[in-house]
C-alpha cells in the first residue's frame, strides 16, 4: 500500500533535482530579439550553371560562416532551414547594410586581367568573355575572363605593420601559385600607369578592387610564392571589409535577403525586464489566489507551481531552446495555464468529499484519478496547437511554440507528481477547513443552491452568439484586418526620437525623405515607419529627415519580409488556424462523439472569429505574435469544452436525459472553469501592465479569447450539442461499473 507513494516521492525529488543542477549549469540562449543584434534570412535561386538544392545551399552556408567570422561577429549562428534558406543571426550588429553588404554578397568572386580602359560601361559580354565594367572609382575597365576564382583564395587578412608606416593593407594567398605568378607575370610586361598593368577583382559583376601591380614587380616573373598584398590609404574598417570579401570565395548559387529583423539592444533589455515583472507579479497574484479558495492545498500547489517554473527553465536550457520575447510571454503564460489541472484535482476531490465517500486522502486520490482524463485530453489539444506554431510559424513565434510545448508537459509533472507527493505527506494531518477541500466552495454552493436550467434558454445563447458572430464579420468585412509587414512584406522601422513627435510632423519628415504613401505612427518619444519597397539606404534618408525635427534619432528595430515571404507566412497563418481546427474535430470526435467534437469545434469558431473581429475593428496588427494567441486560444478554448463534454460522458446514460446531463456538466465544472480563467487572466493583465505594445496586443487577444472561450463552452457548446444529439443514433453510455474494492494488508 505504501509503495506507489514513496515511488512517486522519490521520483519528484529525482526531477527536481536533475532540473536545479541543468538551471545551475547551463546558461540560457537569448534570441536576438533580447540580446540585440541583426538576424538575416536569405534564399538561395537557381543561376544559369547551378541549381539551388540541399547540397548547394549548404555550399553557400560554409561561405557566408567564413565571411562571418572573418567579420569578428562574437558567437554568430548560421543554420540551413529547409532546402533554400540560410538563417544568419549577428549578435551586437546593428547596422543592417554592413551586414547585408559584407556577408550577404551575392555574387560569384574572380580575379581578371584588365585589358584596357571601356568606352562603356554597360557590363556586356562579348564571344571571347571580355566585358567592361567600372572600376571603384568609377572609371571603365575593358576585363579579359576570369583567371582565378574565388575557390582559388586560400585566405585574405587586413594587416597593419608601423615599421611600414601608418595604415592598412589586404594580405591574400594564392592555392594555385602558379596561376597567380603567370597571371601577374602578364600584367607586369604593360608600362607603368596603363590601365592593362591593373588586376581587377570582381564581385557580383562590380569590381571592388583593382589594384596596378607595383613597379618592382618583374615582367613575365610575376609575384612568386602564391601571396600578394593590396595597398593602399584604407581604414581599418575598409581593409577587413575587403578582406572578408575576398576570403569569402565564390557562392555557389545567388542570394536574395527575403527577412531581415534588427533589434536594439536596449529594446531587448527592456523586454527582459518587463518579462521579469509580468512573471513575478502574474505568480504572485495567482499564488494569493489560489490559497485564498484552496488554503493548504493551494499553497501546495504554490510550492509544485515554482517547482513547475524550474522544471520548464531546466529543459528549455537543456535543450538549447533559444529563449524570445514570445518565448518568454509563453513562459509567463504557461504559469496560468500550469494551474489548471491542480484546479481540476481540486475540484474533483471537493466533490468527491462533499458526497461523503471515505476522508480526504481517499477524496484526494479519487480526484487525481477521475480528473485524469480531463487533463490529458485538454493537454493534447494544447500541444496540437504548439506543435502547428513550431511547425507553420516563423521567427521568434517559433520559439513561442516550443516555450508552451515545454510548459504543457511540466505542468503535467508539477500537478500529476510534486503536487500529489506534497499533498499525499500534508493532507490528512490538517484538518477539512484547513485543507481547502472540505468545503465545495462558494460558487458550487451557490450553483447547487439556484440549480439554473441554462439549456432552456439554449435558443437564445445561440441568438446573442450569432449577433456576435455578425458583428464582427462585419468589422472584417468592413474594416479589414491590419496585416503587419510580417504576412504584406516590406520593413518596419522603429525610432526613438530625442523630444516628441506628431504623427503629422513626422509623416511630413518621411514624406520628404521620398516615401509619401508609408504609414507613419507616433506615440511619446517613438515613431514608426512601414513601407514596402523601402530599402536600407531609404532608411538612413528617413532617419535624417526625423534628426531635423527631433534632434538625436536612435533605431529601436527594423523588420523586412520580402514579399514572397510574406504570402508564404500569410499563407501558412490560414493553414494553421485551419488545420488546428480540424485536427481539434478529429481528436474530439474519436476521444468522444461526433456530435460533441462538432459543437465544440463550432464554438471555437466563434472565439476565434469574435477576437479576430475585435482587432479588425480596433485596427490592432495582425503579424506572427496574433496567430500565436489565436493558436493559444483554439488550444485554451478546446481545453475548457473538453472539460466540459468529459464530464457530459461521466453522467449521461439512458436513465438521464441528454440535455439535463449537458446542464448538470456546465455547473459541476463551473467553479473549475472560473478558477482556472481567473489565473490565467491574472497573468495576462500582468502581460497587460508590464509588456510592450506587441506584448499588450498579445495579452487583450488572450483575455478576449479566455472569456469569449469560457462562456461559449457553456452558451454555445452545451446547446449545439442539444441540437446535434437528434442526428445521433448511437446510444448512451452504460453506466460505469463499480469494482469491488479489496482491502489489503501489509505484510
Amino acid at each position: 500500500m505504501l509503495r506507489a507513494p514513496v515511488w512517486r516521492a522519490v521520483t519528484a525529488l529525482a526531477v527536481i533535482a536533475i532540473s536545479l543542477i541543468l538551471a545551475l549549469v547551463s546558461a540560457p540562449r537569448l534570441g536576438l530579439d533580447l540580446r540585440g543584434g541583426t538576424q538575416l534570412v536569405f534564399e538561395t535561386r537557381d543561376s544559369p550553371t547551378v541549381k539551388a538544392d540541399s547540397a548547394a545551399t549548404d555550399r553557400a552556408l560554409d561561405v557566408l560562416r567564413q565571411r562571418a567570422d572573418a567579420l569578428g561577429v562574437v558567437d554568430p549562428t548560421l543554420v540551413r532551414s529547409g532546402e533554400r534558406r540560410i538563417i544568419v543571426e549577428l549578435p551586437g550588429v546593428l547596422d543592417p547594410r554592413q551586414a547585408a553588404e559584407v556577408i550577404g554578397r551575392t555574387a560569384q568572386l574572380a580575379f581578371h586581367p584588365v585589358l584596357g580602359g571601356g568606352s562603356d560601361a554597360r557590363g556586356e559580354g562579348d564571344a571571347r568573355g571580355e566585358r567592361v565594367l567600372r572600376d571603384e572609382n568609377g572609371g571603365q575597365l575593358r576585363l579579359g575572363p576570369a583567371a582565378i576564382t574565388g575557390d582559388g583564395i586560400a585566405d585574405a587578412v587586413e594587416r597593419s605593420d608601423p615599421q611600414r608606416g601608418p595604415g592598412w593593407w589586404v594580405s591574400i594567398d594564392f592555392r594555385d601559385a602558379g596561376a597567380w605568378q603567370r597571371m601577374s607575370g602578364a600584367a607586369a610586361c604593360e608600362p607603368v600607369g596603363d590601365p592593362r598593368r591593373r588586376i581587377a577583382i570582381v564581385l557580383d559583376d562590380e569590381v571592388i578592387s583593382s589594384p596596378p601591380l607595383d613597379p618592382s614587380v618583374p615582367c613575365r616573373t610575376g609575384i612568386p610564392g602564391g601571396s600578394a598584398d593590396i595597398t593602399g590609404s584604407f581604414t581599418h574598417g575598409e581593409a577587413r571589409d575587403l578582406a572578408v570579401l575576398i576570403k569569402g570565395g565564390a557562392l555557389p548559387v545567388p542570394l536574395t535577403i527575403v527577412e531581415q529583423r534588427t533589434v536594439g539592444p536596449t529594446l531587448g533589455a527592456a523586454a527582459i525586464d518587463a518579462s521579469a515583472k509580468a512573471a513575478i507579479a502574474g505568480l504572485v497574484l495567482t499564488a494569493a489566489f489560489i490559497v485564498a479558495v484552496y488554503r493548504m492545498s493551494g499553497l501546495l500547489s504554490t510550492l509544485a507551481l515554482a517547482c513547475y517554473g524550474l522544471i520548464s527553465y531546466a529543459a528549455l536550457v537543456a535543450m538549447g531552446a533559444t529563449f524570445t520575447l514570445p518565448g518568454l510571454a509563453g513562459f509567463v503564460l504557461a504559469i496560468g495555464m500550469a494551474i489548471d489541472a491542480n484546479v481540476l484535482v481540486f475540484e474533483r476531490a471537493r466533490e468527491e468529499y462533499d458526497q461523503g465517500r471515505r476522508g480526504l486522502k481517499a477524496a484526494l486520490d479519487r480526484g487525481f484519478r477521475n480528473a485524469w482524463s480531463a487533463i490529458a485530453d485538454s493537454n493534447v489539444t494544447t500541444l496540437i496547437a504548439a506543435g502547428l506554431l513550431f511547425w507553420l510559424a516563423s521567427g521568434p513565434v517559433k520559439g513561442f511554440g516550443v516555450t508552451l510545448a515545454v510548459g504543457v508537459l511540466a505542468s503535467l509533472v508539477s500537478a500529476m507528481l510534486i503536487t500529489r507527493v506534497l499533498a499525499h505527506a500534508v493532507i490528512g494531518r490538517v484538518g477539512p477547513r484547513l485543507s481547502g477541500l472540505g468545503s465545495p466552495g462558494a460558487v458550487r454552493t451557490w450553483l447547487a443552491r439556484r440549480n439554473p436550467q441554462l439549456m432552456k434558454a439554449g435558443r437564445l445563447w445561440l441568438a446573442v452568439a450569432g449577433t456576435l458572430v455578425a458583428a464582427a464579420v462585419a468589422g472584417l468585412l468592413a474594416r479589414g484586418l491590419n496585416f503587419g509587414v510580417e504576412f504584406t512584406g516590406g520593413r518596419l522601422v522603429e525610432f526613438a526620437t530625442a523630444k516628441p513627435l506628431s504623427a503629422d510632423v513626422a509623416g511630413q519628415a518621411v514624406s520628404r525623405a521620398g516615401f509619401p504613401s508609408a504609414v507613419v505612427q507616433a506615440s511619446g518619444d517613438g515613431v514608426t515607419v512601414r513601407a514596402g519597397g523601402l530599402g536600407l539606404d531609404d532608411v538612413a534618408r528617413i532617419e535624417q529627415e526625423l534628426e531635423r525635427q527631433a534632434g538625436e534619432v536612435t533605431k529601436r528595430s527594423e523588420e523586412f519580409v520580402g514579399p514572397s515571404l510574406g504570402q508564404e507566412l500569410r499563407r501558412n497563418a490560414l493553414l494553421a488556424l485551419g488545420v488546428a481546427v480540424s485536427m481539434q474535430l478529429a481528436y474530439l470526435a474519436v476521444r468522444f462523439r461526433w456530435t460533441f467534437g462538432a459543437a465544440a469545434v463550432l464554438a471555437l469558431l466563434v472565439d476565434v472569429t469574435v477576437v479576430a473581429g475585435m482587432f479588425a475593428w480596433l485596427g490592432k496588427p495582425v503579424d506572427g505574435i496574433f496567430l500565436a494567441a489565436m493558436l493559444t486560444i483554439v488550444g485554451y478554448s478546446v481545453n475548457d469544452k473538453v472539460v466540459v463534454f468529459d464530464r457530459v460522458r461521466e453522467l449521461w446514460s439512458s436513465r438521464r436525459p441528454f440535455v439535463t446531463a449537458v446542464n448538470s456538466a456546465i455547473l459541476q465544472t463551473m467553479p473549475r472553469t472560473v478558477n482556472t480563467g481567473l489565473g490565467a487572466l491574472f497573468i495576462l493583465l500582468a502581460l497587460m501592465a508590464f509588456g510592450g505594445d506587441s506584448l499588450r496586443d498579445f495579452a487583450l487577444a488572450l483575455v478576449t479569447g479566455i472569456v469569449t472561450g469560457t462562456l461559449s463552452s457553456a452558451f454555445v457548446a452545451g446547446p449545439l450539442a442539444v441540437w446535434l444529439a437528434r442526428y445521433d443514433r448511437k446510444p448512451p453510455p452504460g453506466p460505469p461499473v463499480k469494482r469491488r474494492r479489496v482491502s489489503g494488508a501489509m505484510v
